[in-house]
């Protein structure tokens, strides 16, 4: 199977711009202004009044980009719209439906049909499901209709209304403005902090401060399969044989929790730091600074002389860089994953790391462009559950499962619509999570409730290894059969 090439890399960056609803927003805006008034070229001095207009819709434009609006809150967006309707009454209603045509046909046409046809092989037919994707979708990328269009019909609005006083030379009011703006900053600010308390709860000690210290290695390799976007509700009605096995004979976490905002990178950089966000700094899949902040447990890996891979799509390199072998995801959706697993079994042949993570994509890419709720999302994962037996079938055979802790999980699960995650809406904020190998307590449920930053501690505890500095994470001890350990 390829690595993901240079041009990947950076077409996933670039792509993030649009894909990521803060980014997205700012551009769509301009980029909507420009082709509607694409006769005024031909003038600068219409060119020059434009610009100037714009200068008007920044502070907005800051808002809408500090704050999330996560799922009911984007209902609010609504009241500044109307407030500015009872207030202003000007709308060029030309402008907004033309907005409102050329997002949904980035979304539903060019995203949900050409992008996914041309990336992973959908059906050209599959706009005639992903406009009801888009119009139920509650995550935080520009596919969320409820959440994207109060926001720029509103500023489309208000750099209309100046752009037209300033081309008939007349003096824009500004006072009037920026006391609405800051009616908005007020209000957004009460919603968020009077309401938007659904994020996680924090680990606010460090691991090394927690009591129990990583001693002798337990495990000579740990392998941690990560199925990408694998909701919880549904892997329990897939069939999936043998993850059932591995649940039956290891240990199942019942309320392992992801952490805010549910986005792939940020979810892969707290599992392999073990802390936050707002610690390793990968806040969203639009990385503007490379790499993270903190160290992770392939630097706790290297101090004591052992290796660890994480085998994953580009966006991963983002944060952690040079441990990240890549693969291309730009492939059919039926072969993402039997290609990675067979990436996955040259890596543990050739460079038989003591960690080895691997990340399957095909559950994740099925539910963001045909939909969780659809029979193709089951048959993801249960190809998953077909292709993890044959790699660990295939371990057994090679030697290398004999004192080898196996873990099975999720980053994060998905939402309905598009299969978002990001604002932890129903089916994103618990993943599944089994924990198998010789040292692990067989046929166990563990109910209370855990958080995926606890990975990493964990794997440092295995393996022998301190904790990455910036750790937070509880070591999953609940798993280990202390006999054994002995």
């Amino acid at each position: 199977m390829k690595s993901a090439s240079k041009f990947e890399k950076i077409a996933a960056r670039c792509w993030n711009l649009l894909n990521e609803g803060k980014p997205f927003t700012p551009i769509f805006v301009f980029g909507t202004m420009i082709l509607f008034h694409a006769a005024i070229w031909e003038s600068p001095n219409a060119v020059l009044d434009l610009l100037l207009a714009f200068i008007y819709v920044i502070p907005l434009l800051i808002i809408y980009f500090v704050f999330d609006f996560p799922l009911f809150l984007r209902n609010y967006l609504w009241i500044p719209f109307m407030v500015y309707l009872i207030i202003w009454k000007e709308i060029d209603i030309g402008l907004l439906l033309f907005s409102l045509a050329l997002y949904f046909f980035f979304t539903v046409f060019f995203w949900g049909t050409l992008y996914y046809h041309l990336r992973i092989g959908t059906s050209w037919l599959n706009f005639t499901r992903f406009w009801k994707l888009v119009l139920k979708n509650s995550d935080s990328t520009s596919g969320n209709a409820q959440e994207q269009l109060p926001k720029f019909l509103l500023i489309l609005s208000i750099w209309e209304v100046i752009f037209q006083t300033n081309q008939a030379g007349e003096a824009t009011n500004f006072v009037p403005l920026m006391l609405f703006y800051v009616f908005i900053l007020i209000f957004t600010y009460i919603l968020h902090r009077y309401l938007f308390d659904w994020k996680p709860k924090v680990y606010e000690t460090y691991s090394k401060d927690q009591g129990i210290q990583p001693g002798e290695a337990i495990s000579d390799k740990v392998i941690v399969i990560v199925v990408d976007g694998m909701r919880k509700e549904r892997f329990y009605e897939a069939n999936t044989p043998f993850l059932d096995f591995l649940k039956d004979n290891g240990t199942e976490y019942m309320n392992m929790e992801t952490v805010y905002p549910a986005r792939t990178v940020v979810c892969f950089s707290s599992m392999f730091t073990g802390t936050y966000p707002f610690e390793h700094g990968m806040t969203s899949n639009m990385v503007w600074k490379l790499g993270i902040k903190v160290e992770s447990i392939f630097d706790s890996l290297r101090k004591v002389g052992k290796k660890g891979r994480l085998l994953g799509i580009a966006h991963l390199v983002d944060s952690m860089g040079d441990d990240v072998e890549t693969v291309t995801a730009v492939m059919h959706k039926d072969k993402a994953d039997p290609n990675i697993m067979e990436r996955a079994k040259k890596i543990m042949k050739e460079q038989d790391p003591d960690l080895f993570v691997v990340q399957m994509i095909g559950t994740d890419q099925t539910g963001h462009s045909q939909g969780v709720l659809y029979d193709e999302y089951l048959q993801k994962i249960h190809e998953a559950d077909v292709l993890i037996e044959d790699f660990v079938s295939w371990l057994n055979e090679e030697g290398k499962m004999d004192n080898t802790t196996l873990f099975i999980c999720a980053d994060h699960g998905q939402a309905d619509g598009i299969g978002g995650h990001g604002h932890l809406d129903e089916g994103e904020r618990y993943v599944p999570f089994i924990v198998h190998g010789p040292h692990i307590e067989k046929g166990k449920k563990v109910e209370e409730k855990q958080s995926l930053v606890s990975l990493a501690p964990t794997l440092s505890y295995l393996l022998g290894a301190p904790f990455p500095s910036h750790s937070r994470g509880k070591i999953l001890l609940d798993a280990i059969n202390k006999k054994e350990e002995v």
